[in-house]
């Protein structure tokens, strides 16, 4: 065994990273708080545990999430081998039962002999080789000494989660089950209506009480998971563009498409709860209950979870990383997970992937080798430590963020240039994977 890697946090990122080091021959030590000490949305010291949405999205190899997903397969990704055993319905989407992915997870890291897990907070950046992947909820203590090294001015706040309601509240005589255009089959359940319905849902989302953001968090919104008030402060039918979007999912009693649809997805394998899809929220508890029953199907629904605002900590990544994920200023100390300015449960996870890698190979004494560019993971890494710092936002991973080939560039048919961009990925993965293995 090499110098022990040091780690602090247990949630996708941490754990990916441990796995990754660990496999490599690199003595780990990793550091989780929980559960001696919750955050604002954790309620288990299981590592791994999903907060937000229980999706890992697309599952279509031929999209941008579907891709990345296939890359951390393809590298022997523990968190994609957890989601493949715990999946659950939905659609064309891979969907995770939460307690069983992270018992997978905790159980796989627990029974590694070369990763030792320990139950402590963190409060001061060690001096050794250590991989930061405190995620959105970093405690109190790691924030103040991370922002002592950075500045405060590189350090971001935001975040909502949605609902999570009781399946046997909900009205089935008025839901129907339906995936958008029909793909993926029937998973989610869909929550149809009227122009009439959706004015007065509308009226009462901008007439609601909502949660006063605390001054770091004014703001501050993330496009991709941004709370449903504030989508709905943007327009009359903004909302039906985003996450009530209609088209696609016509009923089968009229056959015609609703006005707007608000979609339900599956919590768990037994299907007890569903998540409200893209229902992200900063209004009050008694203001959720009594909008939200608004919605046709969900008129006695029981929230067994509400909405609630988080705090989502992030580091200026394109100022601060170097492209192997170490800070400029600490080369020591290599950010991993969504605090290094992605977004999302894979993005995160990618990162702990090559934070791990990268790691471990320091710490055995090679170099690693560069991601490619043009990989799924290179594309987010060149996203958070190239872009223009004015503009730096964390991002999903999307096509807009990856190379086009040379030969794509002509082609006007979307799809076909799309599936020679995630081919020519894929043999670019493959080649980098082949050279890790490398003696």
């Amino acid at each position: 065994m090499s110098e022990k890697l040091i780690i602090i946090g247990g949630g996708l990122a941490g754990s990916e990273a441990a796995w990754q080091a660990a496999k490599r021959g690199v003595s780990v030590r990793l550091y989780e708080m929980r559960p001696r000490k919750l955050t604002e949305a954790h309620s288990t010291g299981l590592l791994g545990e999903l907060v937000c949405s229980n999706s890992l999205r697309s599952n279509d190899m031929y999209s941008a999430p579907g891709l990345l997903k296939k890359e951390l397969s393809m590298a022997g990704s523990l968190i994609m081998e957890a989601a493949e055993f715990s999946t659950v319905p939905a659609g064309s989407a891979l969907a995770v039962d939460r307690t069983i992915f992270a018992d997978f997870i905790t159980k796989r890291l627990s029974e590694h002999p070369g990763i030792d897990i320990v139950r402590e907070e963190v409060t001061e950046l060690p001096s050794e080789v250590a991989i930061i992947a405190t995620g959105p909820l970093s405690s109190e203590g790691i924030t103040r000494s991370l922002a002592e090294i950075i500045g405060n001015e590189y350090l971001f706040f935001y975040d909502a989660i949605a609902p999570i309601i009781d399946a046997e509240s909900i009205d089935y005589e008025k839901v129907y089950r339906a995936s958008r255009y029909g793909k993926g089959g029937d998973d989610y359940l869909n929550c149809p209506m009227t122009k009439d319905e959706y004015e007065s849902f509308y009226n009462a989302i901008m007439e609601a009480d909502k949660v006063t953001p605390r001054g770091f968090e004014e703001g501050r919104v993330f496009e991709g998971c941004m709370p449903i008030e504030v989508m709905a402060a943007r327009g009359f039918d903004t909302p039906r563009f985003g996450p009530m979007k209609p088209v696609g999912l016509p009923d089968p009693k009229t056959g015609r498409e609703p006005h707007a649809v608000v979609q339900l997805r599956s919590e768990n394998r037994e299907l007890t709860a569903y998540n409200m899809v893209g229902f992200q929220t900063r209004l009050k508890w008694p203001e959720q209950k009594k909008v939200f029953s608004m919605i046709s199907g969900l008129e006695h629904a029981e929230f067994l979870r509400y909405g609630s605002l988080h705090r989502n900590t992030f580091v200026n990544s394109t100022v601060l990383l170097n492209p192997d994920l170490t800070l400029k200023s600490r080369g020591h100390l290599y950010v991993a997970g969504q605090i290094s300015g992605v977004e999302g449960y894979i993005e995160s996870t990618a990162m702990g992937l090559i934070a791990g890698i990268n790691a471990g190979f320091r710490l055995t004494g090679k170099s690693a080798p560069k991601v490619p560019a043009g990989t799924a993971h290179g594309a987010l890494i060149r996203h958070i430590t190239e872009t223009e710092s004015r503009h730096f936002q964390p991002s999903n991973i999307n096509f807009g963020l990856m190379p086009v080939p040379d030969e794509a560039r002509k082609l006007r048919d979307k799809k076909l240039k799309r599936k020679l961009v995630v081919d020519k990925a894929l043999l670019d993965w493959r080649a980098y994977l082949d050279l890790l293995d490398m003696p």
